[in-house]
């Protein structure tokens, strides 16, 4: 690796520092959105929009269900590669035809750009030929179905595509999702070519090569390997934003008032810069930006994963400036074979991804062959009689912030994986806590979250004054986290220091503490041989450190005097440390029982809402202004939720009971706990949201 200049090499790094300094500091975007009534499209396949016979049953199939869809938004494509220029132009002058029949029914209508730069290696030989130059990844291989956005020859082809779809005159042109630099397959992360690497050499005024990158990135001190990660994350950001700034200064230049919408998925790698992306796209005539936040849940099969969609949905819609309104939800029944997902699920997902933070849905769900469409009238019928539930639910939420419990995470975290290991690598640096499914309501901002809840090494992103501010409020943290903070030096905050470290036959058991409550002596074995992970012990460290469990073996033999324990430290800050599976497998009564105890105490009573019984549930709730809370609550079991026991900080003992077929009824408090109000609700159906709404 050869210097170009020792003084530009020291700025670049206290650039770095900087950025990392900001990014600690400014955290999540706070978002308050003034929308009363849901946004809901339907997105078509080439399949059922080219062929005429098909398109007008299409039209037909979505009057019968008048009021299931707003918006009606055609593909450019079926598959997944860049189309030639010849194809693509011939497609938009057909669909310009077909917009205004679209029209003419009443809807809003527009056009979604599947391949940009292009998703992956399919229909090549088909799709776009030419001296293009192909994303890739560090190690030197491509994916021949996806193009370099730095490329000059392609960035020709971009505005080509753009120019001939504002020329069809639709009234708004979405993004696809495409426009990311990790999951090209067969490749992972890229772009490592040969002109995104002069690029990097100008911005960091250093001359790399890929071996290069790949020893600093995973070798050498810790320090360094975050701030190199951090120059390429900058570098990602910074390629995505000069690919938009083509994209709007093309489309506007010609529509100057032109919608402009985006999807994405959660873009840790590409360096989560949503807040500049949405205004780059809206350009200088400050013009409307969409958003479509996605991630992979296609299937029923495993149906837990729908509110963890909804948790990555959350995070996306975390990182939207205020401006952007408009925020419909991507739900994709892919291959769009009806039995692989149940209509009542899909109509569930809509509400769920709702509650986490959208005002709206984009529905890709029908067929995308040229077949006839009546097997997908039962859903378009379930659809359109949740509509009136998703509109209420957008009343309701869409224009306050989430509360509750956030990981602690932000748009450099990425950084922060695999430190010894080879990076980029694939790797999540969100835990997906199972707090959220015993009923703590999930937030995605974590400096407007009551509760924060801190794992892995996201501590690296936070400087002193971020770290200091954490430790002050309310923090439940597992020992990873715990050790770092000691390493760094905030022991005296913490109140622990890890004692035992076991990878076999320990079991927590919990002490008579009054958090505990009458589960005092109870046990939670997750059996380690099983499922692998380490079991700590802890030393208290700091008077008023108290223990709430230690370690036991299976003869019954203490093994370790504490492994969960409470400290409230100097700042007023309350932690809460837990050695034994801290996110995973919450769901015994006991443990259930403890861990919301804990929560309240850790956040003294200001939490909003939870669900205080026994439940399988997942809860999203805001503060909705003038005394009302809202929670929208979903019984995420295959049981019925019988009796299920809502608290509410609010002062009034009435509430508003809705459920997903639009009935509503009040309910009265059943008593109160303190600050909260007991709403008792009867019932809830198996995988069935209700929302409650508290106030006069």
């Amino acid at each position: 690796m050869r210097r170009h200049c020792s003084g530009m090499f020291f700025y670049t790094s206290v650039c770095i520092i900087a950025s990392l300094f900001i990014y600690s500091n400014i955290g999540i975007a706070q978002t308050s959105r003034a929308v009363q009534k849901s946004s809901i499209s339907f997105r078509i396949g080439t399949d059922a929009w080219m062929s005429d016979r098909r398109f007008e049953d299409l039209l037909n199939l979505l009057d019968k269900y008048q009021g299931v869809t707003d918006q009606v938004t055609f593909f450019s494509s079926s598959t997944h590669s860049p189309l030639s220029l010849e194809d693509f132009s011939y497609r938009m002058t057909l669909l310009k035809k077909r917009m205004e029949q679209t029209r003419a029914r009443g809807y809003q209508t527009g056009i979604n750009i599947l391949s940009t730069i292009g998703h992956h290696e399919e229909n090549l030989e088909h799709s776009l030929q030419g001296q293009y130059t192909y994303v890739t990844d560090i190690s030197g291989r491509v994916s021949r179905g996806s193009y370099c956005p730095n490329d000059r020859r392609f960035r020709e082809y971009i505005r080509n595509i753009y120019r001939f779809a504002v020329q069809a005159n639709p009234d708004y042109i979405w993004i696809d999702d495409d426009i990311r630099l990790a999951g090209h397959m067969p490749v992972g992360f890229t772009c490592f070519c040969d002109n995104c690497l002069s690029i990097f050499e100008t911005e960091t005024q250093m001359k790399w090569s890929r071996t290069q990158l790949a020893k600093v990135f995973a070798s050498g001190n810790q320090k360094d390997k975050l701030r190199w990660r951090e120059a390429w994350l900058n570098h990602n950001r910074n390629t995505i934003n000069r690919l938009f700034l083509l994209i709007e200064s093309e489309v506007h230049s010609m529509a100057p008032d032109m919608i402009l919408g985006f999807m994405t998925g959660d873009r840790f790698y590409e360096g989560y810069d949503f807040d500049r992306w949405a205004r780059t796209l809206s350009g200088n005539n400050r013009a409307k930006v969409w958003w479509r936040p996605g991630g992979g849940y296609y299937q029923d099969g495993q149906t837990a994963e729908l509110a963890g969609k909804s948790h990555d949905i959350g995070r996306q819609v975390a990182m939207l400036p205020p401006e952007v309104s408009l925020i419909q939800a991507e739900i994709e029944n892919f291959p769009y074979q009806r039995l692989k997902k149940a209509a009542s699920i899909t109509a569930l997902e809509a509400a769920s991804h709702i509650a986490a933070g959208c005002t709206g849905v984009a529905f890709n769900v029908l067929s995308f062959y040229d077949e006839p469409l009546d097997e997908y009238e039962p859903l378009l019928q379930k659809l359109k009689n949740t509509r009136p539930f998703l509109d209420r639910l957008v009343a309701e939420l869409g224009d306050k912030p989430l509360d509750g419990a956030s990981v602690v995470w932000d748009r450099s975290s990425f950084i922060t994986v695999r430190l010894q290991e080879d990076w980029p690598g694939s790797a999540n640096p969100v835990i997906r806590p199972e707090q959220y499914d015993i009923g703590i309501p999930a937030c995605y901002n974590y400096g407007n979250a009551t509760i924060t809840m801190l794992t892995g090494n996201n501590i690296y992103t936070l400087n002193d004054s971020a770290i200091r501010k954490l430790l002050s409020g309310a923090v439940y943290m597992d020992v990873p986290a715990l050790e770092q903070l000691n390493k760094l030096g905030y022991g005296a905050l913490t109140g622990f220091e890890v004692s035992d470290t076991s990878m076999r036959d320990r079991i927590e058991q919990f002490t008579h503490h009054s958090i505990n409550m009458s589960f005092a002596g109870r046990k939670r074995d997750n059996r380690q041989s099983f499922y692998r992970e380490a079991a700590y012990g802890l030393r208290p460290v700091q008077p008023g450190a108290e223990t709430l469990a230690y370690l036991v073996d299976y003869s019954g033999k203490k093994q370790a005097s504490a492994t969960m324990g409470l400290f409230e430290n100097t700042l007023g800050g309350r932690i809460c440390v837990a050695g034994y599976y801290p996110w995973s497998y919450m769901g015994s009564q006991s443990k259930s029982a403890q861990i919301k105890n804990i929560f309240r105490w850790l956040g003294r009573d200001r939490l909003p809402g939870y669900i205080a019984s026994f439940h399988k549930a997942n809860c999203w709730i805001r503060n909705t202004g003038k005394g009302k809370v809202a929670m929208a609550v979903t019984n995420s079991s295959f049981d019925p939720a019988l009796e299920l026991t809502v608290m509410l900080r609010s002062d009034s003992d009435i509430a508003l009971l809705y459920d997903m077929n639009g009935e509503a009824v009040k309910v009265k408090a059943s008593g109160s706990d303190g600050v909260y109000r007991k709403f008792v609700v009867p019932k809830i159906a198996p995988w069935e949201m209700v929302l409650i709404v508290s106030g006069p």
